[in-house]
């Protein structure tokens, strides 16, 4: 057991969650289709990105530190 390699759950408590937070990806979706004809490069979807990976993280939180105790 001391020679397996560690395994991180949080990437497994990420794909786990993603259904959880469709409404936010579905808003960084909908904001790349309305941004891509910009020739100008000053739109972006920064914002929905950090809104859908924030919704992601407060899912994975209480289930990470769970395990870590």
């Amino acid at each position: 057991m001391a020679d397996e390699e560690p395994v991180d759950p949080k990437k497994y408590l990420e794909e786990r969650c993603k259904p959880q937070c469709v409404k936010p990806l579905y808003e960084y979706e909908k904001c790349i289709k309305r941004v891509e004809a910009d020739d100008t490069g000053h739109k972006h979807c920064t914002g929905q990105y950090f809104d859908y990976w924030s919704c992601i993280d407060k899912c994975v939180a209480p289930k990470l530190f769970e395990k870590l105790k």
